[in-house]
């Protein structure tokens, strides 16, 4: 049957219930824009979203050239049809009226339209001149995780073996890098152990510091419709905030923020006490055992229960249901990664698997999530601060590897020292010995810790940035040249997702005015820096997307991301596939580790571990002798005291997050009516019993400081836990109201004006969820209430009379759900 139905009222949707082990049922939705009919669209072209980390397949459709909707893609294994709230609406953002369209050069202090020839004639001008005043370590470049997976390979290869520096590193740092790091420390190398499909098949799902519902709305929907159907799942929920998720679970639990690790420990240390362990996996596939057992041995319940601030009766009972289980499923995301003690926590998680033996099997899976829609690649392709197709730094066989591949020799390739990550590389900016950065794809003017530090960083005259982007950013607005690139929509890729289903998305529509592709900005500059491989020839040598896909297919062959069983020919019309996908497995592999571990051996694995505590790096001979024979790494790790804790000047624990409407700084999301009018400003949540012991009610307008700046919202008050406060981080300061920003006197609305500098030691992934804050009432409300949504992890406590957040009629989704009805699928055409 078909509805129409208000996706901003109802974010998920209906339900098409289905039971454990069966397949999940067709939904197919549909947006269009006002006065367009089904039968209006010209064509319907394939893509998949680029606005979170699901990989939700679509068809993108077309009507004059011009983008009018979307509809998710029936034939899809990740979606089944469904698409989210940011899928459904963002789409408009590309026709915006503010978009760049042409290059812009900084004269006379002003940023002024120019061409492209002057615009690269600049920056190749200055990169020839650093390289030989200063050499490659003076350059640096810092994209994103929005980029196609052909792209962050031309630009790994451009500033690996063309520039040769080290200073390569994306956004990602700022949501998947303990991802990465941690399935680096337990299983020798990256790569998503699961697959979506163990969904269908959990008898329990644990997510760990991670509001699926909001930040993988799709995914958030098979849960729902496995919770209606029959042999439903139990869920456990690890957050401080009263989530959809943490709504429908089985446990909550709410930790003192930072307190992961001891919560972890004693949830181990339950399960071993109780011997729920599978002892002949733990002998057949891993080392470290024993010394977890005796690390954990004295992490009770009752003694988490002290540093979590959370009731041991709870960890008992979580313990329980994910220690007693068959098939268990675990999730984590940002809750794990951006606060205290990240990788050490996240790899706890994965103890918890191993001690199980809840690997490599329907339903029994671990999802490492990422946090964008390309995350992935940039691991895979070396633009994440690795070297490409998840090869070893320090492993000088995989270095030659990598050479051989480019024809280029060794030691052209930097690997002196670990790749250079995006904190390391701005304190080199700001220090002075970067001098050139070009940044694309991304907004570190509003997504970075430490806003005022950044604006200072960005804004020295020594310093020449380059930025790459649709709209006039917060960070484009202190560039040096701004080029305007295409984006989703109207260029050509692949992307892969948080389990790594690789997709294609074809071209629907031109860009506006002179806006270029990313790829073709990559290859021009390549061309005119005249990058050469070791034979003269050139160094890049693909011309456009198919055939740089081609050429990554060549650098991935043999390794754990093997490409070589994808074209663009079979990820057209069909599925996303799961990679490796090769002669051996042309299909795709769903799940990794079925058989053993398969890249931990010394001679393969990315990485030789580091030391979870300090970051320190473990060598070669080390690892060797502690795994020989290539095992699973089962690490444990100590509870450490935050690094700032609250005080009696600053009383609050400040969590920085996201809402299912916006997407990172709001680049698109603020440009589609509907996202916009669901959260249009930033908010502040505080628990009930705070604000009743401070006087304040909702609406109230707020400021929320820390020792390093300082924002205001009006005031939302949640079942949060007590002690904290909870703010969105997508809101910078193009759009703010008069008054607000960071050249006002007045404190703006980005949560970055307050976050430390502060990363996780192995990682390097900062901490955005741990400042220590104070909240001080600026003006009561007056009738007035919070912007934020009251659908989701922000929705009120009863009896607060705020209306309810709907979307009217634009917002309206045609849900097809009768297999007879579901539209044909769309090819690019």
């Amino acid at each position: 049957m078909d509805a129409s139905v208000d996706r901003i009222a109802q974010p998920w949707g209906g339900r098409t219930p289905y039971a454990r082990h069966g397949q999940w049922p067709t939904r197919v939705d549909t947006h269009l824009a006002e006065g367009v009919a089904a039968d209006d669209v010209e064509r319907w072209v394939q893509s998949a979203s680029i606005l979170h980390s699901d990989g939700d397949a679509m068809d993108i459709a077309v009507r004059d050239g011009r983008i009018v909707g979307v509809r998710g893609r029936a034939i899809d294994r990740v979606n089944r049809g469904r698409l989210g709230p940011k899928d459904l609406y963002a789409w408009q953002a590309n026709a915006s009226p503010d978009r760049l369209t042409r290059p812009l050069v900084r004269e006379g202090g002003r940023l002024v339209e120019s061409d492209w020839e002057t615009a690269m004639g600049r920056i190749v001008s200055r990169s020839r001149g650093l390289l030989d005043e200063r050499g490659p370590g003076s350059i640096g470049f810092y994209t994103s995780g929005q980029l196609f997976l052909e792209e962050y390979y031309t630009l790994a290869v451009l500033a690996r073996a063309g520039i040769g520096t080290n200073h390569l590193d994306g956004n990602t740092r700022l949501c998947t890098s303990t991802a990465a790091e941690a399935l680096k420390e337990s299983f020798g190398c990256d790569g998503q152990p699961g697959t979506y499909d163990d969904i269908d098949h959990a008898d329990v799902i644990a997510l760990f510091g991670h509001n699926l519902a909001e930040t993988q709305p799709v995914q958030w929907m098979r849960i729902l419709d496995r919770l209606e159907g029959a042999d439903p799942p139990r869920l456990v929920c690890v957050d401080p905030r009263p989530t959809r998720v943490a709504r429908r679970s089985t446990v909550h639990l709410a930790p003192r923020i930072g307190t992961n690790v001891a919560l972890l420990n004693a949830l181990l240390h339950e399960t071993i006490r109780h011997d729920r362990v599978d002892h002949a996996y733990i002998e057949a596939h891993t080392v470290g055992f024993e010394e977890l057992a005796d690390r954990v041995k004295d992490c009770t319940a009752e003694w988490a229960s002290a540093i979590c601030d959370v009731p041991a009766r709870l960890i008992t009972e979580a313990a329980e249901v994910v220690g007693t289980t068959d098939r268990l499923l675990s999730t984590v995301l940002q809750g794990v990664y951006q606060s205290h003690q990240a990788t050490a926590a996240a790899v706890q998680i994965n103890n918890l698997h191993l001690i199980r033996g809840m690997l490599g099997r329907p339903g029994a899976g671990l999802l490492q999530m990422n946090g964008q829609p390309t995350a992935q690649n940039t691991r895979e392709c070396g633009a994440n601060g690795d070297l490409p197709g998840f090869r070893n730094w320090e492993n000088d066989q995989h270095v030659a590897e990598l050479a051989k591949v480019w024809n280029v020799e060794p030691t052209t390739i930097p690997h002196y020292a670990p790749p250079t990550h995006a904190m390391q590389m701005f304190r080199y900016a700001e220090q002075g010995s970067i001098r050139m950065l070009w940044i694309s794809g991304t907004n570190p003017a509003v997504s970075l810790p430490e806003l005022s530090r950044i604006r200072s960083i960005l804004s020295q005259d020594r310093l020449f940035t380059v930025v790459q982007d649709l709209f006039l950013t917060e960070t484009a607005q202190l560039a040096d040249v701004v080029l305007p690139a295409a984006t989703w929509g109207e260029k050509t890729g692949t992307f892969t997702n948080a389990d790594r289903t690789v997709h294609l998305s074809d071209k629907a529509v031109e860009p506006p005015g002179e806006a270029r592709p990313d790829l073709d900005i990559f290859l021009d500059y390549a061309a005119r820096m005249d990058f050469r491989d070791k034979d003269g020839a050139p160094l890049v040598s693909w011309t456009g997307p198919e055939s740089a896909f081609e050429a990554w297919k060549r650098c991935s062959a043999g390794r754990p991301c093997d490409y070589t069983g994808l074209t663009y020919g079979r990820l057209r019309g069909a599925s996303g596939i799961q990679w490796p996908c090769t002669e051996d497995a042309p299909d795709g592999t769903p799940r990794l580790y079925t058989e053993g571990i398969s890249w931990a051996h010394p001679d393969d694995c990315e990485n030789y571990g580091k030391d979870l505590l300090t970051g320190a790096s473990s060598g070669v001979v080390e690892y060797r002798s502690l795994n020989p024979d290539g095992k699973a790494m089962i690490k444990a790790a100590g509870f450490m005291p935050l690094h700032e804790a609250p005080s009696q000047d600053h009383p609050f624990q400040l969590t920085t997050g996201r809402t299912v409407y916006h997407f990172h700084t709001r680049t698109k999301t603020a440009r589609a009516p509907q996202l916009n009018a669901a959260a249009p400003e930033v908010w502040v949540e505080i628990s009930e019993a705070d604000a009743a012991a401070r006087e304040l009610e909702e609406g109230d307008l707020v400021e929320v400081s820390t020792p390093r700046g300082a924002l205001r919202g009006r005031l939302r008050v949640t079942g949060l836990r007590q002690g904290a406060l909870f703010v969105p981080f997508h809101y910078g300061y193009w759009d703010t109201p008069a008054g607000y920003g960071p050249d006002a006197t007045t404190p703006g609305r980005a949560a970055n004006e307050t976050t430390v500098t502060d990363w996780d030691p192995a990682s390097k992934q900062p901490l955005f969820k741990t400042a220590a804050a104070a909240l001080t009432l600026v003006a009561k409300g007056g009738g007035q209430h919070s912007p934020a949504p009251t659908t989701t992890a922000s929705e009120p406590g009863p009896g607060s009379g705020v209306p309810a957040t709907e979307g009217g009629p634009d917002a309206r989704v045609l849900q097809t759900t009768d297999e007879n009805r579901v539209p044909q699928e769309g090819g690019s055409r």
